[in-house]
Parts: C-alpha cells; structure tokens; sequence
C-alpha cells in the first residue's frame, strides 16, 4: 500500500496500480473540518522528509540527474537506519 496526499488524486491511482501492481491510497482532509488535524499516516511522510532534511547534500537540489538523488537518499536512510540499530 502506497499513501499519497489529495493532489495526486486522478489518473497516478490508475497508473500506480498497472506499473507496479500496488494500490494508491490517497489521503484527503475532510472538508466540515476547519484548522489543523493529524490525517492517518501522513505524519510518517512529514517525519521522513524532515530526517532527510537535516543531511546538507539533501537540503538542496545539488544533483543533476534524477538517479544521483535516488542514490543519495538510498544511502542517507540506509546510515540513519544502521545508527538506530547500533544503539539497540
């Protein structure tokens, strides 16, 4: 299961699903809702991108190939998951 927010709403659950066999949820607010509410495993995207926010060569838009980016945020979650498993 692949969580998405509302904009990605459309065509993208169509194409999720015959690319790679996986089912697209997308995640919408509720509209009677006014201000802030925690939406169901949202914050789990929101907490990721903050982790991989605080790595400099993934602050900014250094790379210039698309693959380059993959491969350095591979790594990056690849060391913070080895540095949370040596202090178990």
């Amino acid at each position: 299961m692949i969580g998405a927010d509302g904009g990605y709403s459309g065509q993208l659950v169509a194409w999720v699903k015959q690319m790679g066999g996986w089912t697209l949820e997308i995640v919408k607010r509720s509209d009677e809702v006014t201000g802030f509410q925690v939406l169901p495993r949202r914050w789990v995207v929101e907490r990721t991108l903050g982790w991989l926010n605080r790595w400099r060569r993934l602050s900014k838009d250094y790379e210039q190939l698309p693959q380059t980016s993959e491969a350095m945020i591979y790594a990056t979650m690849s060391l913070i998951m080895t540095r949370r498993l040596a202090r178990l």
